[in-house]
């Protein structure tokens, strides 16, 4: 028997400002099917990529990375929102690449050895790349020359870590110290992140900042990298 709130929404339409906000609470829930239709209308009438990505996408996953803080969402919810974003991401990257719009700034970014968690991982990475940084995700399990690796072939701004394992978690100090000892450390921004870490482990490990959620770490990464560049 179909759902009794069938008073589906027409979402051709609402109005840009409407439809945008709408877009929000797609996101939120997680339809993907929706959030593909409202990036193609807004596209359409004539919304540039990037004020789709910020006004539409950005912001509607800023209220789902709130709510996944405060407790009101969790992990599952998240992710469905997360894949929800990555297809209007999809539509919305090869304009954005068009209309040479230009990323911040380059991530690497990967769970640190010895930890097979992705979740935060992944939901950082699609958060950030919303925020308009160009990720190169590593994936698991990722050792010291890998990260090293990658950040010689990439040149990336920022490098991030993390782990959900408190026995995983000192393994970020393995690769802050070899990028010291190489004299590398200062020519980049270091986040980490995870479930166990938090801001004394942070600094412990030479990071430049700890980030406890994938709002926050967007968000720090984009001031962050502001402020190297002395736009802040």
């Amino acid at each position: 028997m179909p759902d009794e709130h069938d008073d589906d929404i027409v979402l051709s339409a609402l109005g840009d400002d409407e439809l945008a906000l709408q877009m929000h609470d797609d996101l939120y829930d997680g339809l993907k099917d929706e959030i593909a239709e409202g990036t193609q209308i807004l596209l359409a009438r004539g919304w540039g990529p990037e004020q789709v990505l910020e006004d539409a996408l950005v912001q509607g996953m800023r209220i789902v990375g709130q709510d996944f803080r405060d407790g009101i969402l969790f992990v599952p919810e998240v992710l469905l929102a997360a894949n929800a974003m990555k297809v209007g991401m999809e539509i919305l990257r090869p304009l954005l690449a068009e209309v040479g719009a230009e990323p911040i700034g380059k991530v690497v970014i990967g769970t640190v050895k010895g930890d097979i968690h992705d979740i935060g991982k992944n939901l950082v990475a699609i958060m950030l790349e919303g925020a308009g940084f160009e990720v190169i995700d590593l994936g698991i399990n990722t050792d010291v020359d890998e990260y090293l690796a990658a950040l010689e072939e990439h040149r990336p701004v920022i490098l991030g870590m993390s782990a959900l394992l408190t026995t995983t978690m000192p393994y970020m100090k393995v690769v802050v110290d070899e990028m010291v000892k190489r004299r590398i450390r200062d020519d980049y921004i270091v986040l980490v992140g995870g479930a166990p870490l938090n801001e004394e482990f942070g600094e412990a490990v030479g990071a430049d900042a700890y980030c406890r959620d994938a709002a926050v770490a967007a968000d720090t990464a984009s001031t962050l990298v502001k402020k190297r560049r002395g736009e802040l």
